[in-house]
């Protein structure tokens, strides 16, 4: 898989002054695209071996031990700069984007410290948010996670210290319908799930197999030119009933579904650091960017604008920013919930209503601060509070309109970050005692009742067992490789040996919310492929499947109820094709699907491997 570079120093947050009436504590703080090209003129890149652990069992959870793949994206942490990508070796059907083994740090990407790939994941929307970051010591709680060997460790500790932004951002805004009125991304589908009909899908489903599954290259959009050896932030992308838009270098453009020819472009002043996984009813979304672009001497000027966009007119309808003082508050993450705009950040929570109007902003006196949301049905702050070595999160539902707290769970006194997976049903990610192993920043999962605030269930999921991801140290809404819907958690299982000789495979499994035990219910990934989720469907899960060396990769529907999977694309085997496609991974690129379409974009553009001879921003495959 694509190596990410090595980070540069995390610095651990501090205090802030902040969001919905409450306290406050001390404040730390810290990309043009060209015509797309159309046709399959795609790049090559080799494909070599795999890995090796061992096949996963159902429940309990007995999955495979697999050493962990090193991830493909890159980030960097708050307050920092990232370091240019690396040049990726190729590695079990996953040609890196870019060949060579990890290079050293190089000059930080042009973009908001601190954000990534559009995270990750899910219902109406799908995201990959990025997701590993190094991990506070952790007090008081158990963790899963098994050890690796030592030199297996190291590997580790390099590659966490990698992959710490790149998320998703991937999402789907329908219009019309119960789907469109979600704007979730994966972890928003609640819902109790559908009764099987005769194709294996359910009857709430919405996607449906074409009588053709196989997919054509619809469209290229060319990787925008970066100068220097600079890496710009281009994360964000959405899906319309009327355009793919997706963010380019200092802009973000609408591009025709299925010809990729330009509809509209909105320029901005400086690249974009995050974008929304949710949007409105009337698929309006929000993004944070630089107010100007970075030079070598002033590599970034902070994530201070919140614009709020409109994917159907392709315009920006108005930038707000904040202040504390005298100063521009920089915000960490971004996110739509209703009619509301929150953001979040080491300073504090701050909310917009569609019209421009502020809801509220960090407060002098508050002693404790919001530090991030996660948007869709509901709207969940994740609140700070205590010193840093003693830390205490509460994870709050609030009103969208007026801050008002409506339940809270505090989580135990050490755990230092927390990701919202899911708003409704509520479901929260932590690293527990820096227990994971991994850099996943995933040792267990909190299933809460959202109306009540009380722990429903807790979830153990050992990072060397199950490959979802959460970034957690900036941004709060940033997990990927999973997604929520039937009141269950749909987790996939890390890799481990297939049937052939040198193949890998592995599984999507199901955990109950209410209990926190595995179903029974698991769907094969197939020899030599890897499966994730993307998003639900009303009660089916909607998965991807990266191919193998001489395949290539495909999407299917799960059924909720008997977990029967129903191929809806499947994209050319060709050297060409198949190079172009498993250079983007679900772990750290966008992928979005919706009606035979799928869609796959990178989160970072940098300069132009000489290696390779033509890189993309974007690709487009579609049946039919």
């Amino acid at each position: 898989m694509t190596q990410p570079p090595p980070p540069p120093p995390q610095q651990p947050p501090q205090g802030g002054g902040f969001g919905p009436p409450q306290d406050q504590p001390p404040q730390d703080q810290p990309p043009q695209t060209p015509p797309p090209a159309a046709g399959p003129d795609l790049g090559k890149t080799p494909e070599p071996g795999y890995g090796y652990p061992q096949a996963p069992q159902t429940p309990p959870p007995a999955a495979p031990q697999t050493p962990p793949q090193p991830p493909q994206g890159y980030g960097y942490p708050q307050g920092a700069p990232a370091p240019q990508p690396p040049q990726a070796p190729p590695g079990y059907g996953y040609p890196g984007q870019q060949p060579g083994p990890f290079g050293p740090p190089q000059q930080a990407p042009y973009g908001q410290p601190g954000y990534g790939q559009p995270g990750y994941g899910q219902q109406p929307g799908y995201g990959y948010p990025q997701q590993t970051m190094p991990h506070q010591p952790q007090a008081g709680q158990p963790g899963g996670g098994g050890k690796f060997n030592a030199q297996m460790a190291i590997i580790i500790a390099a590659v966490v210290a990698i992959a710490l932004i790149i998320g998703g951002g991937v999402w789907y805004a329908k219009s019309g319908g119960d789907e469109g009125k979600k704007n979730d991304t994966a972890g928003s589908s609640g819902g109790t799930g559908g009764t099987d009909d005769n194709n294996g899908g359910t009857t709430s489903g919405k996607e449906k197999a074409p009588s053709d599954p196989s997919a054509k290259v619809l469209f290229q959009v060319p990787a925008p030119e970066v100068k220097n050896d600079s890496t710009v932030v281009v994360s964000g992308s959405w899906l319309t009933d009327k355009a793919y838009v997706k963010s380019g270098i200092a802009q973000i453009v609408g591009y025709d579904r299925d010809k990729g020819g330009e509809l509209w472009k909105i320029p901005l002043d400086g690249p974009v650091c995050q974008a929304s996984r949710h949007v409105t009813d009337d698929n309006l979304t929000a993004i944070l960017y630089q107010p100007a672009m970075p030079t070598k001497a002033d590599p970034s000027h902070g994530c201070s604008e919140i614009a709020l966009i409109d994917l159907d007119a392709g315009k920006r309808l108005w930038t707000k920013t904040v202040k504390t003082g005298d100063q521009l508050i920089t915000f960490d993450n971004i996110t739509v919930s209703g009619k509301t705009i929150a953001v979040g950040s080491t300073s504090g929570g701050a909310a917009f209503d569609v019209s421009g109007k502020l809801l509220w902003s960090p407060k002098p006196t508050d002693s404790c601060y919001d530090a991030g949301y996660g948007g869709g049905e509901k709207l969940v702050a994740v609140r700070k509070c205590g010193s840093y070595d003693q830390r205490q999160l509460h994870i709050q539902t609030i009103d969208p309109k007026s801050g008002k707290v409506i339940s809270e769970y505090k989580m135990t006194e050490g755990i230092e970050y927390a990701s919202i997976v899911s708003t409704n049903p509520l479901v929260v990610a932590a690293d527990v005692g820096d227990s994971a192993g991994d850099g996943s920043g995933i040792s267990d999962f909190f299933s809460i009742d959202g109306k009540t605030g009380k722990l429903r269930t807790r979830i153990s999921a050992p990072g060397e067992q199950f490959a979802a991801r959460c970034e957690g140290i900036t941004r709060v809404e940033a997990c990927n490789l999973l997604a929520v819907g039937n009141d269950r958690l749909y987790l996939p299982t890390e890799e481990h040996d297939g049937t052939g000789k040198y193949s890998e495979t592995n599984e999507i499994v199901a955990f109950d919310l209410a209990t926190g035990k595995q179903t029974g219910q698991r769907a094969d990934a197939g020899d030599g492929y890897t499966i994730s989720p993307l998003r639900m469907d009303g009660g089916n899960l909607i998965a991807y499947k990266r191919p193998p060396y001489d395949k290539g990769g495909q999407v299917v529907s799960i059924a909720g109820g008997s977990f029967k999977e129903t191929t809806l694309l499947q994209n050319p085997a060709t050297d060409s094709v198949r190079d172009v496609e498993t250079s983007m991974s679900p772990e750290y690129s966008e992928f979005l699907y919706a009606e035979g379409h799928l869609y796959m974009s990178k989160v970072y553009a940098s300069k132009r491997s000489t290696v390779r001879e033509k890189e993309y921003l974007a690709v487009g495959f579609g049946t039919g």
